[in-house]
């Protein structure tokens, strides 16, 4: 491949090429059904569209007596009280009828007034004028027939349990979990020189995506190697995942082994840390790579902006509000930075101090951030959060913060 930094995307272009492949490779994948009690972090294989309104009455809120708001007091207490076992009674203009909360209302009625509001005297009932819905869950007004609730795709929660129960869906089709390799490159981390610190950390980012990752050990700087391993793992994984060699050295054999196993979508993305990323299909093995560059803030970073959205299906990320305590200068533009940074809250609101800043518990720049330098510090692993951004940070502007909680 040609070394030039033309072809290097913006990151909401390569999320978007990641998400068309998750896409194309979900097409193809196998199916299971699962009850709801297991679906935290399934994968919804089929559209769910609710077959019918919820709640298929109107209910009351409180217990009380139901009417139609728009006769007069007084009003003749009819029947007996109606529970939520119960179906709907029917009752007559002038009628009121003790219900119970969450009980179904009678057709003819629209309102509800509160059984400690209430007079009654002789079966006859007084009260406040209401107004129509006073004290009603009104049929529908959760869910209504033919609306879509859940996307093919989409990636279940527990929380989601509780609307497919009420839609009365005690199964679930879902995707298999993708099975992943996670390979390690490098000669010195083969021969046991340098620690292998990125493959622990790869596998539990996709475990917590809701997938299936295995450590498939180290491979040395050697083409031949590099390129048989690769090949091997995508014959039996989904998908293939690769730390280091992925720069343009002498040795960085990565790229060019997935290059000639099958086709690079993309590689390199404009992120400091973590630029030199790259996606690939196998076709022949109907598995893809991704192939995460080696130091391992940077591993971190450019895993979970970009590689994330395949394993989860999710483009947005959750941040929050904080002052940034320092002046942070940046290096050359056409860079999003990603800034570490650690957050404390105090009477005036949250903080957020630049981790790496000299004024830091890290100090590795004293105003302008170091990327290369923090892709490597695992004290930066202690970070809560970073910013993303594309211009120099002002010691008392308000940014927004990913926490990592938000990441993983």
């Amino acid at each position: 491949m040609a070394d030039n930094h033309s072809d290097m995307l913006w990151r909401d272009a390569a999320v978007e090429r990641v998400l068309q492949r998750r896409s194309a490779t979900l097409s193809e994948r196998d199916t299971r059904t699962v009850s709801l009690d297991q679906i935290g972090e399934e994968t919804l294989a089929k559209t769910i569209v609710a077959d019918r309104d919820v709640p298929e009455h109107d209910h009351a809120t409180m217990d009380g007596f139901a009417f139609d708001a728009t006769d007069e007091y007084p009003l003749s207490i009819a029947g007996n009280e109606v529970f939520p076992e119960d179906e709907p009674p029917s009752i007559e203009s002038g009628e009121a009828v003790r219900i119970a909360t969450g009980a179904p209302l009678p057709d003819e009625a629209n309102a509800v007034l509160k059984r400690e509001e209430a007079t009654i005297k002789d079966r006859n009932l007084w009260g406040e004028p209401l107004d129509p819905g006073t004290y009603t869950y009104e049929r529908g007004s959760n869910l209504s027939v033919g609306e879509t609730l859940f996307e093919r795709g989409e990636r279940l929660s527990p929380k989601d349990s509780i609307l497919l129960g009420d839609l009365g869906r005690e199964l679930v089709t879902v995707y298999e979990r993708f099975s992943t390799a996670v390979l390690a490159t490098g000669t010195e981390i083969h021969e046991g020189r340098t620690p292998d610190l990125d493959s622990r950390m790869l596998a539990g980012l996709v475990r917590s995506w809701g997938h299936d990752a295995t450590y498939e050990g180290t491979v040395p700087d050697e083409y031949d190697r590099v390129e048989s391993v690769i090949d091997a793992l995508a014959e039996e994984y989904d998908v293939v995942l690769t730390t280091g060699g992925t720069s343009v050295g002498h040795k960085d054999y990565v790229i060019r082994a997935l290059d000639e196993l099958g086709e690079v979508e993309f590689h390199r993305v404009r992120i400091r840390p973590g630029k030199p990323i790259a996606m690939a299909r196998l076709p022949d093995h109907d598995a893809v790579t991704f192939a995460i560059p080696g130091k391992p803030i940077g591993a971190h970073t450019i895993s979970t902006f970009v590689m994330r959205p395949f394993f989860t299906g999710e483009r947005s990320i959750p941040s929050v509000k904080a002052t940034v305590e320092r002046d942070v200068d940046l290096g050359p533009d056409g860079f999003e930075y990603v800034v570490p940074v650690t957050l404390e809250d105090d009477a005036n609101g949250r903080r957020a101090m630049p981790l790496g800043h000299a004024d830091s518990a890290l100090s590795v720049y004293d105003e302008q951030f170091d990327p290369s330098v923090l892709s490597s510090s695992t004290r930066t692993s202690r970070a809560d959060g970073v910013v993303v951004t594309r211009k120099p940070l002002e010691s008392g502007e308000t940014v927004s913060v990913v926490p990592y909680t938000a990441l993983e």
